[in-house]
């Protein structure tokens, strides 16, 4: 299937072609403190990201009050948590939107957030969302993603853990209720992931397969896997974005922070340039050293009407004389007049 051209954020075009769209996921990295978040926002539109992107939830709707082993983390950073108490202490409290938004607005950064239920949705509805992400593990909440898919709104939608026909499912549901902009993240939800599970491969497969555009969600440590991932065609960057790891907190492992983000954003410009266009031709920068080619030249001075021989034409540098690949076009030819040792072999100087 081909790939669609691109989504649209705020009148910005995503997708092939256009530039890598980067965003701060700032999830619980603010640590309960509103300042911070704002101070975050001043420090990702900084260091060049597009956008900062939110998570819209509270422990009530994502889970219930409960000790019992279902309900309590084993292994990983969380270990022995409960879902309700970290997610106590990593949601975003709802009542900042607005004055985060007015930050935004004010930097001229994109804001957005991920809803986890029907409630968050709405609540983001009356905030004017521009656009959805959705979390990898809610990619098989069906009845979800056909309720944020009707607010007719572009929709960035993480795929770790999902197989291809689960993929399949939400993204026949997003279109099954009229929307076409979706595009989706390549994930690989391990915190933090680590380079060899990555499978950046999958990335153009994606593309191909459901004919989006597609990014990355990158939970490693380093910024090179994103950056190598733009040369794969990732058209979305999303790095988990915190002040400084020393800070702590649940995401603080697998975020990068303010100068590792600036360093990402000119790498994927960097990149983005060199991918350039397929081209067999010199380029600009080339031309001048066209003259170090190998060339035909007279290598001892030949008289008019003496043959030219290996002794006294050879193919060296510079490039001004005739290309090596008439060297036996040219020898047992005769000298159309005296020819100086020292000079670039054309044919007005071969007779016949």
């Amino acid at each position: 299937m081909p790939t669609s051209g691109y989504i649209e954020i705020n009148g910005r075009r995503i997708g092939p072609g256009y530039p890598t769209y980067i965003v701060a996921e700032v999830s619980a990295n603010h640590h309960q403190r509103i300042e911070k978040a704002v101070e975050l926002l001043g420090l990702a539109k900084e260091a060049g990201a597009d956008a900062v992107k939110l998570q819209t939830y509270t422990p009530d709707t994502m889970t219930i009050d409960c000790d019992r082993p279902d309900f309590r983390i084993s292994g990983g950073l969380w270990d022995g948590r409960t879902l309700y108490d970290l997610y106590q202490e990593a949601h975003t409290p709802w009542d900042w939107h607005p004055r985060l938004q007015a930050e935004a607005d004010r930097l001229g950064i994109d804001l957005f957030s991920t809803p986890f239920d029907e409630t968050s949705v709405n609540f983001l509805e009356e905030h004017d969302a521009p656009v959805y992400k959705i979390a990898s593990f809610e990619v098989v909440d069906l009845p979800l993603l056909r309720k944020i898919a009707a607010t007719g709104k572009p929709i960035i939608m993480s795929t770790g853990m999902a197989s291809l026909a689960e993929i399949d499912e939400a993204v026949t549901a997003v279109r099954g209720a009229g929307n076409e902009q979706l595009a989706l993240l390549h994930c690989t939800s391990a915190y933090p992931a680590p380079p060899e599970e990555m499978n950046l491969r999958t990335i153009p497969h994606l593309a191909d397969a459901f004919g989006v555009p597609v990014g990355l969600s990158d939970h490693t440590l380093a910024s090179s896997v994103s950056v190598a991932s733009v040369a794969l065609g990732a058209c979305i960057i999303e790095k988990h974005f915190i002040g400084a790891r020393s800070e702590g907190g649940p995401d603080s492992a697998f975020s990068i922070e303010p100068h590792e983000l600036k360093g990402l954003v000119a790498d994927v410009r960097t990149v983005e340039k060199a991918l350039g266009r397929v081209q067999y031709s010199s380029t600009e920068g080339e031309e001048g050293n066209v003259k170090f080619r190998r060339s035909l030249y007279v290598v001892e001075d030949v008289s008019r009407g003496q043959v030219f021989t290996p002794a006294n034409v050879r193919s060296i540098r510079p490039g001004f004389g005739l290309p090596p690949k008439h060297y036996e076009d040219v020898l047992g030819r005769k000298a159309a007049r005296d020819v100086a040792r020292g000079t670039a072999l054309s044919w007005d100087l071969v007779s016949g």
